[in-house]
């Protein structure tokens, strides 16, 4: 095989001065524990610690950022393996599939899936070739080879990417029996449940009443008006916290609050139990609810996230045969000073409360966010995310919200993914973006040495730690 395709410097600035600079703050973090706060990585891989099948069930099929390529190049989705709604038939030889994904590597020059998947093939899994239409057979074996053996077991991997914590994503009526089973196994790993109960807001959807009788069954109160289903809420974040959840999760497209009274709040609920909820309806019990969020998580202790601004599922044609989570969630331009109003002037202020804002317009940066975060003791930023989860976009974000929110305003970093193995990729991504951002500040003289070794420490492992107290 040949030397690694992995260069000592990447991402590093061309200027040796501050490539200098950036080597010494990066080895400085490197090799801190990684904390994953908010991800999608299913619990079950850690609870039966069984075998990834093999390469195309590792890499390809999980992932929505390598597929979503393929597919925007013309490769039908059922010839990737990708499983449809109704179950019917797709490409079972994981072999054909992984050539295709060979074939087509050179499509993710110069994207954050290129630089995750090669740091994944040198660094998790020893290869040192160049993935080509050529070597796709022979590598596709070293891999399952690999992946076949108890070092690469998702136990062991979790332990040798030194993993310190990891956050699932879950429904608010999730049993989380698979975060029992892990508990309950002896492994010392943390594995942390994560609220997310946006479905329950969806007041105008078809599929509302059915998870409102999920809610019932799950909390054992039967809800009847809005008093019944806070209480309803309130138990499950209590069942949450319980088997170690830190945070909420909120994704809505517009982060619109706003508050209700009491009779309001419960005139339109009824109005949704009746089944004759409106699309306005939905908006504004939704804005009511992340009210009543804050307010819980000043109750509880449970850090609130908030990630607005996508319209999920643009192509219909993909969702309607594949669901959801297919990379089909487009971006959209987003307010946050006038939306946040009501929920900051009544909680921001609180030290209680952590509400972490995330965003998918990056314009939101400097104009809006950063303000914000620097006025408002509850409120911090987000990283960089999901689009913006890149070499050029964390150093984006680094550049517009520094000025006005500084280092201490903001939570480290998240990677935000179901595919495991790219879990130090992203990571290492972004401990090298940072080094390198703190470098050039260094050789400025805008900030010390000293100072940039503290404040990478901070951004690395610090922060996020104190962010969703964990």
């Amino acid at each position: 095989m040949k030397d690694s395709l992995l260069h000592p410097d990447r991402f590093f600035d061309p200027d040796p001065q501050v490539r200098g600079c950036a080597r010494d703050v990066y080895r400085h973090i490197k090799d801190l524990p990684i904390v994953c706060p908010h991800g999608h990585v299913d619990p079950r891989l850690l609870a039966f610690n069984k075998p990834f099948p093999d390469p195309a069930e590792l890499f390809i099929i999980p992932d929505h950022y390598l597929f979503r390529m393929l597919y925007s190049q013309g490769t039908p989705l059922e010839e990737l393996g990708i499983p449809t709604s109704d179950g019917s038939v797709v490409e079972r030889d994981h072999r054909k599939i992984w050539q295709r994904f060979a074939d087509n590597f050179y499509l993710f020059k110069g994207t954050p899936t290129s630089m995750w998947l090669q740091y994944e093939f040198t660094e998790v899994f020893g290869i040192t070739e160049k993935l080509t239409r050529g070597n796709a057979s022979h590598l596709y074996d070293i891999l399952q080879e690999k992946i076949d053996s108890p070092e690469f077991l998702p136990r062991a991997l979790y332990e040798r990417f030194n993993i310190e914590v990891l956050s699932t994503t879950d429904g608010p009526s999730d049993t989380l029996e698979f975060h029992r089973e892990i508990r309950e196994s002896g492994w010392k790993g943390r594995v942390l449940p994560c609220f997310r109960p946006d479905v329950l807001f969806k007041v105008a959807s078809t599929q509302w009443q059915g998870t409102i009788d999920s809610l019932q069954q799950v909390s054992g109160i039967s809800v009847i008006d809005y008093k019944s289903f806070i209480a309803a809420i309130e138990n499950r974040r209590e069942f949450f916290k319980e088997m170690g959840a830190v945070s909420t999760d909120h994704g809505v497209e517009i982060p619109w609050t706003h508050e209700m009274t009491a009779t309001e709040a419960d005139s339109l609920f009824r109005r949704a139990l009746s089944g004759t909820a409106t699309a306005e309806d939905e908006a504004l019990f939704t804005a009511h609810m992340l009210m009543e969020m804050a307010r819980m998580s000043i109750d509880d202790g449970l850090t609130m996230q908030l990630h607005p601004g996508s319209y999920r599922n643009h192509n219909s044609a993909v969702f309607d045969r594949f669901g959801a989570d297919k990379g089909c969630d487009i971006p959209v331009r987003t307010e946050f000073t006038r939306n946040l109003h009501a929920l900051l002037n009544k909680y921001g202020n609180d030290s209680r409360l952590t509400l972490i804002v995330f965003t998918l317009d990056e314009n939101t940066y400097s104009g809006e966010l950063a303000p914000l975060a620097g006025v408002y003791p509850a409120m911090k930023l987000g990283p960089a995310w999901w689009f913006h989860d890149s070499l050029e976009g964390m150093i984006r974000y680094r550049e517009r919200v520094t000025e006005t929110a500084g280092f201490y305003n903001t939570v480290g970093f998240n990677d935000d993914t179901r595919a495991f193995a790219s879990i130090p990729a992203r990571h290492d991504l972004c401990r090298r973006v940072d080094a390198n951002f703190l470098a050039r500040q260094v050789c400025r003289h805008t900030i010390t040495m000293d100072d940039a070794m503290s404040i990478a420490r901070a951004l690395t492992y610090d922060l996020v730690k104190k962010a969703y107290n964990v």
